[in-house]
């Protein structure tokens, strides 16, 4: 090694030696509340003139006073909380959640999700046609969910109709591979071969009485879940529960 490279070196050693950060003193700054310098799920409070140091609650990171899902701590993949540092505790796992807190996928189905609350595991349900995106962390559209299983019933097209029973005008119809509960219009009934509703008769079905007014039965899921097709995804989930002040913080 030359005398240049040896500069070199020496002079990028020194940089790197500069730019460790040093721990900001809370009692020195207007909010009283400041973040690890080290650790994104560690935060420093002044607390009757001293800084103390304390623990997000397991899963979640600092994102400063007053922000976050509770006590300034939020969800580490709302945002780049954790650049250039590192989580100075592990996760700690339940059943259903990996972390104490945080929105997990399910088991076995692609509609529904955990949310966890200090390790209590709640299932939602997304809606709308909608799955539950991983990596979005949220409902989303079908076609952005890879990987998913599909119901029975949209086995041979997920997106087509499907016979229900021995029913003449309601059928199955299948979006991104989901089955909705559908009704025929008025005077018309479901072909089973043609997989649409037509004027009778068919091979199944003669002309059917004008039916007597009913509760519109459109849009209905297979689970019979009201739909709301007003929803455009993403969607952000948030736990309901109250916020209790020092829920799950710990001081170290």
């Amino acid at each position: 090694m030359n005398k240049l490279e040896l500069f070199v070196l020496l002079l990028a050693i020194a940089l790197c030696s500069g730019q460790k950060q040093e721990q900001e003193d809370p009692c020195k700054v207007k909010g009283r509340v400041v973040g690890d310098s080290k650790y994104c799920d560690r935060y420093w409070e002044c607390v009757n003139g001293e800084p103390v140091l304390y623990d997000c609650p397991n899963g979640l990171v600092f994102a400063g006073k007053n922000r976050g899902v509770t006590e300034g701590c939020d969800y580490p993949w709302r945002a780049p909380y954790c650049v250039g540092k590192q989580t100075a505790n592990g996760p700690i796992s339940n059943e259903h959640c990996d972390w104490l807190y945080g929105i997990f996928g399910h088991e076995t189905s692609c509609t529904r999700y955990w949310t966890c609350w200090n390790g209590t595991a709640t299932e939602q349900l997304c809606i709308g046609g909608l799955l539950y995106n991983e990596q979005a962390h949220s409902c989303d559209w079908p076609d952005n969910v890879e990987g998913c299983q599909k119901h029975p019933l949209c086995n041979d097209d997920a997106n087509g109709n499907v016979p229900l029973g021995k029913s003449c005008n309601r059928y199955w119809n299948c979006q991104g591979g989901y089955p909705r509960l559908q009704r025929c219009p008025a005077q018309l009934v479901f072909d089973r071969h043609s997989l649409r509703c037509v004027v009778p008769p068919t091979d199944e079905c003669d002309i059917l009485p004008t039916p007597a007014p009913e509760q519109q039965e459109e849009g209905r899921k297979f689970n019979d879940i009201p739909q709301d097709d007003g929803q455009l995804p993403p969607q952000e989930f948030r736990p309901q529960q109250q916020q209790q002040k020092n829920v799950g913080r710990t001081r170290n």
